[in-house]
């Protein structure tokens, strides 16, 4: 049974970083595309970044160019390094495979960002 929980959100000023971990349990990290997804209020969750297990990594065009998706496989966690963040990065974010399956979403963590 996988089991994800993601930590690290908060509250952040416009322009400041935060970096969200996700820790992987009934699964290495290693054996699979994992993804970073987020839900704005009012908003469908969208897709964010993604890890392939090779290890390539893809953004959406929102978030490319600050948000640097990475892994640690001896710690079976999955980690989103958010930087010059902005008012409309503000929403719930989730770890999931890639694709996601349904019934591996989590509680998620908030992601505020605001002065």
């Amino acid at each position: 049974q996988v089991q994800l929980v993601e930590s690290g959100g908060g509250l952040v000023q416009p322009g400041g970083s935060l970096r969200l971990s996700c820790v992987v349990s009934g699964s290495g990290v290693s054996r699979n595309a994992m993804g970073w997804y987020r839900q704005a209020p009012g908003k469908e969750r969208e897709w964010v970044a993604l890890i392939s297990s090779s290890g390539s990594t893809y953004y959406a065009d929102s978030v490319k160019g600050r948000f640097t998706i990475d892994r640690d496989n001896t710690k079976n966690t999955v980690y989103l390094q958010m930087n010059s963040l902005k008012p409309e990065d503000t929403a719930v974010y989730y770890c999931n495979l890639w694709p996601a399956t349904s019934r591996y979403w989590g509680q998620g963590t908030q992601v505020t960002v605001s002065s």
